[in-house]
């Protein structure tokens, strides 16, 4: 502590002060360049790695939806296929029930006659 005071009497408080402020940030540059450097990097090397891992889902998620959605399109144009063909069958069945009917009524009117 007398060496301080010896300081400021000599030189005057700014100046002491000062030379303690340049020590002061020159440890904090050492500390920064040696610690924490580092570290960033190595968490910049991790961030850069997690946006390319999210990249790679985003477009496995983009190809997914779209092959959903061809399923979706292809299986829409089976429905209505198969509902169409349900459609004929039974319009087809009610034609050949109307039929049978009228051959069934005109044997009747036929017979009924004699």
């Amino acid at each position: 502590m007398a060496d301080v005071a010896d300081l400021v009497s000599k030189y005057g408080f700014p100046i002491v002060m000062a030379v303690g402020m340049g020590f002061i940030i020159h440890h904090v540059w050492e500390w920064c360049t040696k610690e924490v450097k580092p570290v960033l990097s190595d968490a910049n090397g991790v961030l850069i790695a997690l946006i390319d891992r999210i990249r790679m889902l985003d477009n496995d998620l983009i190809r997914l939806n779209q092959k959903v959605n061809s399923v979706l399109h292809l299986r829409g144009k089976t429905i209505e296929h198969e509902r169409v063909e349900a459609e004929k069958l039974i319009n087809q069945r009610a034609q050949d029930k109307n039929e049978k009917k009228k051959s069934s009524d005109e044997k009747e009117a036929s017979g009924g006659g004699s």
